[in-house]
């Protein structure tokens, strides 16, 4: 049996989908995946990374996706959930009727398993609480909500990459202060909208296999 593992959890939800027609529901999930694989496939070029070492899985929702990152990459997830934003405002250019989407970040607990089919796929309370976050009203469009957990991962990677710390200064990243709300079931949760006011794609730093080069962060 697999262990289960503390990771950041980035999900992706397309605002309306359900109100959309089957013939505009399969255009847009569509061209949304086919864009955020592109755009992943060139962040791990300039990377040096593999896909399978910045994530360890991803898992399709109908209107939109969990992304799961490696452990290795605690922390990056926000940053990453920014990148996603970015692309987001792009393709809204392209499809009037797409209206954006919502993301949410946590770090929290998964494990891998078989599915009926034998494919691998993921359960865990993480992925439950950052359904919760991705629920919440407050979400508008170019921020990302996060939870508490997400946001000291994030401070912490931050800490161990100065030269990511300086370049989301760059991008002149912003904080909320801590917002509050409750869940359908009365649970109270606690977390933080960010965003970059000049947007871009982030790329990942390569922290393994272990190499001694170094590599500044940019935005493609």
């Amino acid at each position: 049996m697999s262990q289960a593992q503390l990771c950041d959890i980035v999900l992706v939800d397309i605002i309306g989908f359900s109100r959309l027609d089957i013939g505009a529901q399969h255009e847009i999930i569509t061209y949304v995946s086919k864009s955020y694989r592109r755009i992943l496939l060139a962040m791990l070029r300039h990377a040096d990374i593999s896909l399978e070492q910045l994530l360890t899985g991803i898992i399709p929702t109908g209107d939109g996706f969990f992304c799961i990152l490696h452990p290795d990459y605690q922390g990056f997830g926000p940053i990453l959930a920014l990148s996603f934003s970015h692309l987001s405002e792009l393709i809204t250019e392209k499809y009037p009727y797409f209206k954006g989407i919502r993301i949410a970040v946590h770090t929290g607990e998964v494990q891998k398993f078989k599915d009926i089919m034998e494919h691998e796929n993921f359960v865990g309370y993480g992925l439950n609480v950052c359904e919760r976050y991705i629920s919440s009203q407050k979400h508008t469009i170019s921020t990302v909500l996060i939870s508490t957990e997400a946001y000291s991962a994030l401070e912490t990677f931050l800490q161990a990459h100065p030269d990511f710390y300086a370049l989301l200064l760059e991008r002149e990243f912003k904080f909320s202060a801590p917002y509050l709300f409750d869940d359908k079931h009365k649970n109270a949760y606690v977390g933080y909208l960010i965003w970059m006011r000049k947007g871009g794609i982030i790329t990942p730093p390569r922290i393994h296999p272990p190499t001694k080069r170094t590599r500044r962060p940019h935005a493609l």
